[in-house]
């Protein structure tokens, strides 16, 4: 049945479905799984990578951040799905965001750069000739309006703010978990070993590994001023992720006792 109505964006099925959107969706969820904590003091990232060849130069453009992009000094964002769709809708974020700030000498609010990429997006489910972009994306925030934000997207354009949520491969699995553990008053250290917890159960490999796993923390500093923006470089990760999956060893074990 899907077969007559599915060759074009616009066209509705007799259920009120637009195939190729669902489509598009399917394809997010084949991808690597993205996680995202919205803490009382930052917001933490993190994101299963697919690309793990040795062969490949770490420090290339597209593969020193395979997931992770810095939209501006204040946002930032984790993506699941073709990389090549994201990586245009991160440009023309970065470019609605410098735009705005240019027009009005101050940072972009981060619903307001969500809402208006996800314009964008909604756009290509409704002109025949284009396709919905393959790919949803985790975004990272703070301004002065409403502090440390947390928002997803996906690609029909919609989107909404949430406390903890998570995209991608086993996302359902991954919701379990937060649902559990999440707490309101969690804290960024707590956060980081939550979503890395989240990623364990969704990842096929029994240990993390710092060639498995981009993450990524938007803090604030208050004496200066300024938002944080930090990526976690091998040597940095590495002790956070041994010292997760000892816990994680310890809680089996106990399970087996």
């Amino acid at each position: 049945m899907a077969r007559r109505y599915d060759s074009r964006t616009t066209i509705f099925s007799p259920e009120g479905r637009l195939y190729q959107v669902e489509y598009a969706m399917e394809a997010i969820s084949n991808a690597g799984s993205c996680v995202g904590i919205l803490a009382k003091d930052g917001v933490v990232l993190a994101a299963e990578k697919r690309i793990t060849s040795k062969l490949l130069d770490t420090q290339a453009v597209g593969v020193r951040r395979e997931k992770m992009y810095r939209l501006d000094d204040h946002i930032a964002c984790a993506v699941a799905g073709i990389t090549a769709d994201a990586n245009i809708l991160v440009n023309t974020c970065r470019l609605q965001a410098q735009r705005y700030l240019f027009t009005y000498q101050e940072p972009m609010p981060v619903d307001q750069l969500v809402r208006s990429l996800c314009d964008t997006k909604q756009g290509y489910t409704q002109f025949g000739g284009l396709r919905p972009f393959g790919v949803s994306l985790l975004y990272a925030g703070w301004d002065k309006q409403r502090g440390f934000q947390l928002y997803q997207s996906d690609p029909s354009g919609n989107y909404g703010g949430w406390k903890a949520t998570a995209i991608g491969a086993n996302h359902q699995a991954a919701t379990n978990v937060l649902q559990g553990d999440y707490k309101e008053d969690i804290t960024l250290e707590e956060a980081i070993k939550l979503v890395i917890k989240v990623l364990s159960k969704t990842m096929d490999s029994t240990t993390l590994s710092p060639d498995k796993v981009e993450l990524a923390t938007l803090s604030r500093d208050e004496e200066a001023g300024k938002v944080l923006y930090r990526v976690y470089e091998p040597a940095e990760l590495k002790p956070v992720l041994d010292a997760v999956n000892a816990d994680m060893t310890k809680e089996k074990e106990k399970e087996n006792k």
